[in-house]
Parts: C-alpha cells; sequence; structure tokens
C-alpha cells in the first residue's frame, strides 16, 4: 500500500550534478551507489548524512542541505526487499540528522507526537533548513 501523493514541492528548476546522491538497484538487487558497485548497503546512511551535511566543505558532494537530493531508482525486476531496505537507509540518514539537532535519538524523533506543541515544536526546529529531498524515479525494464 503506498502513501497518498504528496504535491508539496515539485522542483522545477534544473539540478546540478554535485547535489545529488544515487542509488540504483538492478533486477538482480545489485546496487551502484554513486556509479561504485555495491553488495550491500553497509555505511550508505552515514554517507548520505556526510554528503547532505556538506555544506560547501567538499566540492565533491551537496552545496548545502536544502540543495541535497537523494536519488533512488530501481528497475521493474528489483525486489521489494531491496527497495524497502535502501529506502530505510536514506530515511535513517535524516532521521539521525534531524534526532542529533534535537538532542535525542533518531527512534525518539520518530515518535514524536506531532499533536502536541511542543513535539511539534522540536520536530519542526529539528528539520529547519533540511528538507527531506528524496527522489523516485520511474523504476525502469530489466534487460
Amino acid at each position: 500500500m503506498l502513501p497518498p501523493w504528496n504535491n508539496n514541492k515539485i522542483i522545477t528548476e534544473s539540478v546540478h550534478q554535485r547535489n545529488v546522491f544515487t542509488i540504483q538497484i538492478n533486477s538482480e538487487n545489485q546496487f551502484l551507489i554513486e556509479d561504485e558497485p555495491r553488495s550491500t548497503l553497509d555505511g550508505l546512511t552515514a554517507e548520505i548524512k556526510k554528503f547532505i551535511l556538506n555544506n560547501n566543505a567538499n566540492p565533491a558532494l551537496s552545496e548545502n542541505p536544502e540543495k541535497a537530493i537523494v536519488s533512488l531508482k530501481t528497475d521493474r525486476g528489483t525486489s521489494q526487499q531491496a527497495f524497502i531496505d535502501a529506502l530505510d537507509a536514506i530515511q535513517a540518514a535524516y532521521y539521525e540528522i534531524y534526532a542529533d539537532r534535537a538532542g535525542i535519538s533518531p527512534r525518539e524523533f520518530r515518535e514524536l507526537d506531532l499533536s502536541t506543541r511542543k513535539h511539534q515544536q522540536i520536530y519542526d526546529a529539528a528539520r529547519k533548513g533540511i528538507p527531506m529531498n528524496i527522489s523516485m524515479a520511474e523504476p525502469t525494464h530489466a534487460d
């Protein structure tokens, strides 16, 4: 079951390639992360955090958190588990960043009760200036 479509922000301007962290999964569930073949997702969350929080320090990484985009592209033959594992690693990077900014654990951050004003303020402050920019491209056909 997919979440409802969200029209919050659709990027219409061109995006500089340095601001895009690419993850591809083929029909055999093999990963290509930033053009590097990988057999596992080990270390991916830390790499994404470094990419997002670069703040122009390394010219090979994103300019700043607001411009950073993590792109996930799969193949029609990619298993659902491989897709979910990659998406979990991506979201974990963002939740760890937000939790660090809030001074709480990632689990505590994910469990914030956004119906309370205090928790909503913590949530908003932690995410300020760091949108969860995840791009999921239409799957390609396996060759």
